[in-house]
């Protein structure tokens, strides 16, 4: 049976000890309004659809309080000692969900910050979490989002909305650091237990439960970032803190998936040095990892957790090996595929070639490479690497028909790319939100033909290439 959402929210979080969060009000909107929500989700945890009721909801009518969690965090490799939830507010656990609504006002971690969210970040995220587990990739998820008239500064005056956010943990990385760095292992143990409890039950009967639990999160974390590349997905700001000890992506801030290939591709404009790029991603979660291995050196002996953070890099290259097989239609492993990978990525750099266009297009290549060669400029290089392709799908066992109907299964059709949120938030900035609800169905179903939006299979326009973006955005 259905019920309504806050018949049945449970504030787990207030469990654990007060060290770990402070309360907080939520700062209402002015002219609160809905704009969309998630039926799947909605439906997955058995809930009644109200839209009055969520809108009171997020806005703070029904529930006016909740908690921002602690936690501190490496940004952009320098330790910041005290951070945590600056406009988020966590509202309760419902069926093993935790919500969090995003753009609620201040809270003790503000830094001097409003708390509030804009309208195109919100739709940003709201989105992005949906996009990201139509793919197939863990991560948070969204519940609801609600638009206003409030008026919120960024770079200009810009209306408030919140996204009422979804995950089965909040907690991070840096929730561990913060914990380390203020003295308190006993806390430390007790958030661990959490931990197991709530994303790694099979590791209750442990009988090294901390040492089990990192090579689990390191075990996740692996396959996160090698399906991250797969998809040429770039996270934008992968500081400790914005790191899920559950292998969740989370917090979409300045995120991308690419148009034309670029493996230096930054998409956030702060990123002057180029940290967080495409090619470097794999290497910052190995850094990431080893800090989580220091911070849990309370419960777990500094010189194994260092040992067992070092097993990352060989994971990744394994997975990220089979995800790229899998986007090849290779079902066998062979020793040379790894530099059928390499000069393949090598060509798409050069050419700038549009990354989820020429994956779809392959996944459907049975002998006519017309659909691919017009995408491209330097076709006989192109030309090269098919004849060396052709040779390699010899070796494979399956019908080529059983290949291709695969391949179509890890080479989405649409990719949430940011000139078709643009799109989005351009209408809804003018009160429009049909595309809101449109793009929806594009990335709760990627692989799914959508005839309404067939322009979005194509590659992105070049005037609309690479956007870079802020951390407001």
């Amino acid at each position: 049976m259905k019920s309504n959402l806050t018949q049945n929210l449970s504030s787990t979080y207030l469990t654990l000890p007060s060290v770990l969060y402070r309360e907080a009000f939520i700062e209402p909107l002015e002219g609160a309004h809905y704009i969309a929500h998630n039926p799947q989700l909605l439906e997955s945890m058995h809930l009644a659809w109200d839209e009055a009721h969520m809108v009171a909801l997020c806005n703070g009518t029904i529930k006016p309080q909740g908690i921002a969690m602690a936690y501190a965090g490496h940004q952009f490799g320098y330790f910041v000692p005290q951070l945590g939830d600056g406009r988020a507010l966590h509202l309760g656990t419902h069926r093993g969900v935790h919500l969090q609504i995003k753009g609620a006002g201040r809270t003790y971690f503000s830094r001097n910050g409003d708390g509030k969210a804009v309208l195109r970040s919100s739709i940003r995220e709201y989105l992005a979490s949906q996009a990201m587990l139509g793919l197939g990739i863990a991560s948070t998820d969204a519940l609801a989002l609600i638009g206003s008239v409030h008026p919120v500064r960024r770079e200009s005056i810009e209306r408030g909305a919140i996204v009422l956010r979804a995950a089965r943990s909040w907690i991070r990385f840096g929730s561990f650091e913060y914990l380390n760095a203020h003295g308190h292992p006993e806390v430390m143990r007790t958030l661990a237990r959490r931990v197991i409890e709530e994303s790694y039950p099979h590791l209750l009967e442990s009988s090294d439960p901390y040492y089990a639990l990192l090579d689990a999160i390191i075990e996740r974390t692996a396959l996160m970032i090698a399906q991250w590349q797969g998809v040429g997905f770039v996270h934008g700001v992968m500081n400790t803190d914005n790191f899920s000890i559950a292998g969740d992506t989370i917090d979409y801030g300045p995120y991308a998936f690419m148009d034309g290939f670029d493996k230096n591709y930054v998409c956030n404009h702060t990123d002057t040095e180029g940290r967080y790029s495409y090619a470097n991603q794999p290497m910052v979660a190995q850094w990431n990892i080893d800090k989580l291995a220091i911070a849990l050196s309370p419960l777990l002996e500094y010189s194994r957790g260092q040992t067992l953070a070092r097993s990352f890099m060989p994971r990744f290259h394994t997975m990220y090996e089979t995800v790229m097989r899998a986007k090849l239609g290779l079902e066998i492993a062979h020793e040379e595929d790894g530099a059928l990978v390499r000069w393949l990525l090598g060509i798409l750099h050069k050419e700038r070639i549009d990354w989820n266009v020429f994956w779809y297009r392959l996944s459907h290549y049975a002998g006519d490479r017309s659909a691919l060669m017009e995408i491209v400029i330097d076709r006989e290089a192109l030309g090269a690497w098919m004849d060396s392709y052709d040779v390699r799908l010899t070796l494979e066992s399956r019908p080529p028909q059983e290949r291709l109907a695969a391949m179509q299964k890890t080479n989405p059709k649409y990719i949430l790319k940011n000139y078709m949120l643009q799109e989005v938030i351009d209408a809804a900035t003018q009160g429009d939100f049909s595309l809101v609800w449109q793009l929806q169905a594009l990335a709760q179903r990627p692989f799914d033909a959508h005839p309404d939006m067939e322009r979005y299979a194509h590659p992105t326009p070049l005037e609309y290439r690479h956007f870079e973006l802020s951390c407001s955005s």
